[in-house]
């Protein structure tokens, strides 16, 4: 039987030989694998993204499709369409790239909000309409989206139920400095490419959820995840107090993210090599799993707020339980 941490080992040596450093967003998207969840990666131009999730899908042995996002961008350029064939006068499927393992949406927020709503429907109910017809997305199936935070122009702003899709928002962030001078002696010749082989497979990683499954996760620790995601609610809902404090946010996380909290936790405590999730594993998902799911207000942002900072308070006001 495979355990947490020899699956979690093999994948991110492999990938290691062609990304540096970036370990917690690696054993994230190991989560997210497990979790069968998508993630949404944001960062600085150059810093990996697109290499880390083509990396991935090398490693674990999936399908692997890659779709650059752009303004002029159709729905049947991700999901395909109805061909005539004049031959015998019929319409044939053809499929577009949403039918692979491993999706990547390169800059996702460059395209309109009718190939956003094609991609809805795939994220969430692993299928895609082509035709009037229903067909079915192979298995596993996840969507790795990236975004860059500076360039705003000709983007177009995530919708909210989609951005609650993912199960993850991982911030990627520039490398140290020896991270960064080992990457120029990586990548420093052009004549010389690292190649990843595939290390596992897409049915090895659906034999492994049913051991995530087992892992226990307490009355206590299921509390403690409730009262953290309708801590966000509880901000959302106050008005101006009398001392003066603002409203912080526009809303709070949804149901999804009290599930997303359930199950990621119970994959990172796999990984770790644990059989039970404990507070400390919550709280350290908890900003990836809720950052993205929060709106902040006008006032909030003025003040140089950011949702991470808004959830680390949320965790310091909401009480631990004990021997969960």
């Amino acid at each position: 039987m495979i355990n947490g941490p020899a699956w979690s080992r093999k994948l991110s040596t492999e990938i290691g030989r062609a990304v540096i450093g970036q370990d917690a967003v690696v054993e994230r998207l190991l989560v997210a694998l497990l979790a069968n969840g998508h993630v949404l990666l944001e960062g600085m131009p150059g810093l990996a993204k697109t290499l880390l999730i083509r990396s991935l899908g090398a490693a674990i042995g999936v399908q692997f499709e890659r779709i650059q996002f752009t303004p002029d961008l159709l729905p049947s350029d991700v999901v395909g369409t109805m061909i005539f064939s004049p031959k015998d006068g019929a319409f044939s499927t053809h499929r577009g790239p949403i039918f692979a393992n491993l999706v990547l949406a390169d800059e996702i927020n460059r395209a309109p909000a009718k190939v956003q709503s094609a991609l809805l429907e795939a994220m969430q109910e692993r299928q895609v309409t082509i035709g009037g017809g229903s067909h079915q997305l192979p298995r596993p199936f996840f969507v790795m989206a990236t975004q860059n935070p500076i360039e705003q122009e000709g983007t177009y702003a995530l919708p909210e139920a989609q951005t609650d899709r993912f199960l993850f928002k991982l911030i990627v962030d520039y490398p140290s400095a020896s991270e960064e001078a080992a990457m120029m002696q990586l990548w420093g010749q052009v004549t010389r490419q690292p190649e990843l082989a595939p290390v596992s497979s897409g049915e090895e990683l659906l034999s492994l959820r049913p051991q995530v499954d087992a892992v226990h996760v307490s009355a206590g620790v299921q509390a403690y995840l409730l009262a953290l995601v309708r801590g966000t609610r509880d901000l959302a809902s106050q008005a101006e107090n009398p001392t003066g404090a603002r409203r912080l946010l526009n809303f709070g996380a949804s149901p999804r993210a009290s599930l997303a909290l359930y199950q990621a936790g119970k994959a990172l405590a796999w990984l770790r090599g644990g059989d039970y999730l404990s507070p400390a594993l919550v709280q350290e998902i908890f900003c990836d799993a809720l950052r993205h799911r929060i709106g902040l207000t006008y006032e909030a942002e003025a003040e140089e707020m950011t949702a991470d900072k808004i959830l680390a308070r949320v965790l310091e006001r909401t009480p631990i339980p004990v021997n969960a």
